[in-house]
């Protein structure tokens, strides 16, 4: 054993006369979801050079490093793609908006001149984070949309109503869970149960909310007759 002993004692004092250190230089901060801390933190983006050094002393180049994000709290580096991730303030506003865009599409499917849908409608819409919301202004806003267009009553299926849907729901759907994801899905589903039965436009407009969601077909046609099983 002694001789490994030699051999480990070596390498220890080689590592201490050899070795590297990186030169950090920030070139950009914010604020990230940080999941080390897991929440909310600033951060700083740093592009690094490697330098050899003889003795703790930088004596030859080594190439270029990163960049990375250091976490201004826990210090941690990680990779750029935890840019990626939303903050909990953005996640919290894509979420809301993103309930507000389903209710107004499921309301503007046909379910805009019932009072029982417009209630449920604003409702959610308050749950999820606009308490103004009335059943007054999402009928406003559906006619309004209507007028503009003509899109979402006349031709729920359309390529505009996909379009609006997607821009709301895409960006939103990967940091959602599969649960959460389900459950977006469901309250569109009370909307326009609200009133009666599904009709052929809500239905194609729920059908819309779950590909958006990344939600499959047949989990889709499940989920839309769990929501008619009273709980």
């Amino acid at each position: 054993m002694l001789p490994v002993r030699g051999r480990d004692g070596r390498a220890a004092r080689a590592a201490r006369i050899l070795g590297t250190r990186t030169a950090w230089t920030p070139v950009g901060d914010g604020e990230f979801f940080c999941p080390g801390c897991g929440g909310d933190r600033n951060y700083q983006r740093l592009t690094g050079r490697r330098r050899l050094t003889v003795l703790g002393v930088p004596v030859l180049p080594r190439g270029a490093t990163g960049p990375v994000v250091e976490c201004a709290a826990c210090r941690e580096h990680y990779g750029t793609d935890v840019l990626d991730h939303p903050t909990t303030r953005r996640f919290s506003a894509m979420l809301r908006d993103a309930v507000h865009t389903v209710a107004l599409a499921v309301l503007a499917a046909g379910g805009a001149c019932s009072r029982t849908a417009l209630e449920t409608a604003a409702a959610t819409v308050r749950a999820a984070g606009f308490a103004d919301c009335t059943e007054d202004r999402l009928a406003a806003l559906v006619e309004a949309l209507a007028a503009d267009t003509g899109r979402f009553l006349d031709r729920p299926s359309s390529a505009g109503l996909t379009i609006e849907l997607h821009e709301s729901l895409d960006p939103l759907a990967p940091h959602l869970a599969p649960a959460g994801r389900e459950s977006l899905l469901l309250q569109a589903a009370r909307i326009a149960l609200a009133d009666g039965p599904y009709t052929p436009a809500e239905r194609d407009a729920l059908t819309t909310v779950g590909a958006a969601l990344t939600i499959c077909a047949d989990d889709v046609t499940r989920l839309l007759a769990a929501a008619r099983t009273p709980s």
